[in-house]
């Protein structure tokens, strides 16, 4: 097994050498020969890739602890599934899944239908197959995932308590998929710019490429922040952690990108800004592994600390460095094709600041990420920058950008007339000022809080009227029943509808962070048995501490029950687990209950022999709009990119160069 295992990385790296250089060789002498044995090598690449993968797998399911990996990620009394979930628990075996992905991507990209003939793809494969070799040759010769124990142990370390959990299932995946795929854009971009086809083509021709990495990056996010609200038992999350904001500025970046594509697709404008937008989020996602990988930040989530920064920060600088001279060798081309704003009142004009605001919340994000790296080299002491910044430059941009998308879809191409902005936002504005003051009746009295609600308002009625008048014109002409309307109404306008249900999703989740960031409550108290804690409308009685074995692991629970305003809510236990074979701290198992209005949350946080016992508790309001926010995101990007269609395109090529043969 280890001769096979490690011939699929070795194997891997010479065919992906191999693959580039015909591709290369292929472009170069226009010989089609030489492509077709490439895009051979691209199965054969795969095929490495994969057999590498069931390889790991393998070797962690049956613990074969001669292996270092396994030895470090797994033990003998792990279950199954995160016996199998530890091949992206540590460095090498995460890169071995960033690199099937790849391959997997690549083999989609060149031998799918919809791209046969098309002379981008020999470009577009050997970008990709420059980051494979990158990939192959990491983990052949920096982080080797079959390298061998120095001495067998009879026993392995086990699996961090933090990562037994089922967020480590899907979180790890879902964000690889995002990182991996915004690789695809970023190659046609490439690929049109080598070619100096300065039309919207490969624009359309990734539309979903890209929104399916963003996808994918969203759910990352998504899945990252509900594994730390019921792991960590801090009661929060989201925490602007380094590794956190690693992957948060691409998905800031790719949003940006995916509204400002639709300006050159209609107006023929900001073609520059464009290809800017998707080199910066393929770069940040090879920031982001630089932070996790290299240790000069100190996170939660980070690898041990290794010399993979260095490799991963200089194929960054090449890949950076390599297609700026690209755009900039374009950029007249670029910009003689290129159209104009008409109008600062205009819907183009909406999405540029939209673009802004996002960019600009990418660089705070940036900037305070890095800045700990800055202060050590300029002065010695390496500052922390903490919750508190990120907060107060963060909460007014992401209100700037709920502004935005509230009055874009009211706003016309090229130039809103007054008349037509006094038609389109006199009743929203006066709905939104009387939800607001309402608020204040009610008893919201933060002014942060006002407007940030008042905001959405006025995005869900903009949001509302644009389906309403969307459905009565339809009716106007087909004299559908209005179900019938809306249903036709929106598959016919998959892209635009599917992106207002973004919309709404977005909305929904700023309302649980306004909810949960301005009223939250807390307390944390020692009682005795039988005592209880009151915090707002609950009373939590403690009736017992006890322990029990789980497997191999110890567990310390209490027993308490729940009442609000008096009614009984039922009996919970929150815990700690001690794990055997590890020496960390105990990790936290958190009793939530959970309501459409707030989240009740309870931490076991310490006990005494006399069987006192510590709690923090918290009542987190609106966390339910959060999740249900995220759905509705996962909902409106499936919509918009199922059954899409090319609508017919045909490349249009303004450059000297043709397709080989």
């Amino acid at each position: 097994m280890y001769l096979f295992a490690n011939a699929t990385i070795y194997i891997g790296l010479a065919v992906a050498l191999y693959s580039l250089l015909m591709m290369t060789l292929g472009i170069s002498i226009k010989k089609q020969k030489f492509i077709n044995s490439a895009k051979g090598g691209l199965v054969a690449l795969f095929v490495c890739a994969a057999m590498a993968m069931i390889s790991l797998f393998y070797l962690l399911a049956t613990s074969q602890f001669q292996y270092q990996y396994v030895a470090e990620y797994t033990s003998s009394d792990l279950p199954i599934i995160y016996k199998l979930t530890a091949l992206w628990a540590g460095n090498a075996g995460s890169l071995l899944l960033w690199t099937f992905f790849l391959t997997l991507y690549t083999c989609m990209i060149a031998f799918s239908r919809k791209m046969k003939g098309n002379p981008m793809v020999p470009y577009i494969a050997s970008i990709l197959l420059a980051n494979a070799v990158f990939f192959f040759f990491i983990l052949g010769f920096v982080a080797k995932p079959f390298a061998l124990a120095a001495s067998i142990p009879t026993e392995g370390r086990g699996l961090n308590p933090m990562l037994q959990n089922p967020g480590m299932i899907i979180h790890p995946v879902t964000l690889y998929l995002g990182y991996v795929g915004l690789a695809v854009p970023f190659a046609f971009a490439m690929a049109a710019l080598i070619l100096k086809n300065v039309d919207d083509f490969w624009i359309k021709m990734t539309r979903r490429w890209t929104i399916i990495a963003w996808l994918f990056l969203s759910l990352g996010n998504i899945f990252g922040a509900a594994w730390a609200y019921v792991e960590l038992g801090w009661g929060g999350y989201w925490a602007w952690d380094p590794v956190e904001n690693a992957s948060f500025m691409p998905w800031l970046t790719t949003t940006a990108f995916l509204h400002s594509v639709m300006i050159q697709e209609r107006k023929n404008m900001l073609k520059v800004w464009n290809i800017s937008l998707i080199i910066i989020s393929y770069a940040l996602t090879l920031f982001g592994t630089f932070l996790v990988r290299s240790g000069v930040l100190t996170s939660v989530h980070a690898f041990a600390n290794s010399n993979l920064g260095l490799y991963f920060l200089v194929f960054m600088g090449l890949a950076v460095i390599g297609s700026l001279y690209v755009l900039m060798s374009r950029y007249n081309l670029l910009k003689r094709s290129a159209g104009e704003f008409q109008s600062f009142v205009s819907k183009e004009s909406s999405f540029l600041v939209n673009n802004l605001l996002l960019v600009g919340a990418a660089f705070a994000v940036f900037w305070g990420t890095i800045f700990p790296l800055v202060s050590e080299a300029v002065r010695g002491t390496k500052v922390t920058v903490g919750i508190p910044f990120f907060n107060t430059v963060e909460s007014p941009i992401l209100l700037s950008m709920m502004f935005v998308m509230a009055v874009c879809p009211m706003l016309a191409w090229q130039h809103s007339s007054l008349k037509n902005l006094k038609k389109n936002f006199l009743i929203p504005s006066i709905l939104a000022v009387l939800g607001m003051v309402l608020m204040v009746v009610l008893g919201i009295q933060k002014a942060w809080a006002v407007i940030g609600y008042g905001v959405i308002v006025l995005l869900f009625i903009t949001h509302f009227l644009e389906f309403y008048r969307g459905v009565k014109a339809r009716r106007k002409m087909t004299k559908e029943a209005p179900f019938v309307a809306l249903y036709r109404l929106m598959i016919r306008n998959r892209r635009r509808y599917g992106g207002y249900m973004v919309h709404i999703g977005i909305a929904l989740i700023t309302m649980g962070i306004i909810g949960s960031q301005n009223y939250d409550l807390q307390t944390m108290k020692t009682v005795s048995l039988g005592q209880s804690i009151d915090l707002g409308a609950y009373r939590i009685n403690y009736d017992r501490l006890d322990q029990k074995k789980e497997g191999s692991n110890d567990v310390v629970y209490a027993d308490v029950t729940v009442f609000k305003n008096g009614k009984r809510l039922g009996s919970f236990e929150p815990q700690k687990i001690f794990y055997s074979n590890q020496e960390s701290e105990p990790s936290t198992q958190v009793a939530i209950i959970s309501s459409i209005k707030e989240d009740l949350y309870i931490v076991l946080s310490a006990w005494e022999n006399d069987g006192k016992a510590t709690f923090v508790v918290k009542v987190n309001p609106m966390m339910a709009w959060l999740w249900i926010g995220s759905f509705m995101i996962v909902i409106g990007a499936l919509f918009a990119v199922w059954n899409g269609k090319y609508q017919n395109i045909t490349p249009r090529y303004t450059g000297v160069r043709k397709e080989v043969s």
